[in-house]
């Protein structure tokens, strides 16, 4: 009988991502409805010293495949890693994040489970002893309930919207062996190219200043630069901006883009396009500048202003400098 709540974790360079310990607090609460422990999936190489830092957030127990053929990430190797132990243990519940790896990772291993799968959840909970999943629809113009009629329940969860809970437990470790057959490892990492910046990157930020077309050109971006240096943002981009070449396809917000959860979201010069809004309308506070007051972004924002950006940013710039020294 399918029993446990369980999680895949990520981590990059041996440090857990911060989408782990929101799975972790989230798990917790479920297993706790049920009664039931919760179990992390730690894959890697070298990261047997990082797991006991998920039971500070509910993780009961912690399945390590520490091997070399897991560093760096690639879709087969921890597919298959991660689907060993979970037929072995038969959970009743599997949680990813809807991150980049974990999109990557989840549409593989829900065919190798051969299950069913609710994507980038905005909330779940437990519904008549069963796993009920919210998630956006129709590029977020509405939310669907989704149940599930097989094992393990799969869902995903949308970063920066689950709430991080300490809730420390014993926790022990369990290594596994992945058994990785390498005839059935078809890809392999040839480079690494990091980005050296140290900004946050935008599904974990908690500040976001994007902006649009009405940037009217790469070096307009200067001006958002420099607000979010000074609140410590990360500076994100719509699909019109990227798509002239004025910045790179990773700062992209939306349906094509990157699905951001910040608690604040400052949109500059962006109309609001609902390819755009998908991306962004789970933002804690919106606030929206542009000279276009029928702008459909207004109807989403928390805060708007009708106004030149380029006369209000530098403006917003120099009063946050201000709140901020006081």
């Amino acid at each position: 009988m399918a029993k446990g709540v369980w999680i895949v974790t990520e981590q990059r360079d041996g440090v857990l991502r911060k989408i782990s310990f929101e799975l972790a607090s989230t798990a917790r609460k479920l297993a706790d409805q049920l009664g039931e422990e919760v179990c992390a999936i730690l894959l890697g190489s070298g990261i047997e010293g990082i797991a006991g830092e998920l039971s500070k957030y509910g993780v009961d127990k912690v399945y390590v495949a520490d091997n070399a053929a897991l560093e760096p990430y690639t879709t087969d190797a921890h597919a298959m890693a991660a689907a060993k132990v979970v037929k072995e243990n038969d959970p009743s519940i599997l949680l990813l994040g809807a991150s980049i790896q974990g999109k990557d990772l989840s549409g593989r291993l829900v065919g190798k489970l051969a299950t069913g799968m609710a994507a980038d959840c905005t909330d779940v909970k437990i519904a008549d002893s069963k796993l009920l999943a919210t998630r956006p629809m129709y590029a977020g113009k509405c939310y669907g309930e989704i149940v599930f009629s097989s094992t393990p329940q799969m869902a995903s969860l949308r970063p920066n919207v689950f709430p991080i809970v300490e809730n420390p437990k014993a926790g022990t470790v369990v290594k596994f062996d992945p058994a990785l057959d390498p005839s059935q490892l078809k890809t392999k990492v040839l480079e690494v190219q990091k980005d050296t910046s140290g900004k946050v990157d935008l599904t974990e930020a908690n500040f976001i200043v994007s902006g649009g077309r009405g940037m009217k050109g790469p070096e307009g971006y200067q001006i958002i630069e420099g607000l979010a240096d000074v609140i410590g943002a990360t500076v994100g981009a719509s699909r019109a901006a990227v798509d002239a070449g004025w910045r790179p396809l990773s700062d992209q917000v939306g349906q094509t883009g990157k699905v951001v959860s910040p608690n604040l979201y400052i949109a500059c010069g962006i109309s609001g396009a609902i390819q755009h809004l998908a991306g962004m309308s789970s933002s804690k506070y919106i606030v929206a500048v542009n000279k276009d007051p029928e702008a459909p972004i207004f109807a989403k924002a928390d805060y708007g202003v009708v106004d030149d950006l380029f006369k209000i940013i530098p403006e917003l710039t120099e009063a946050c400098k201000k709140l901020l020294a006081e």
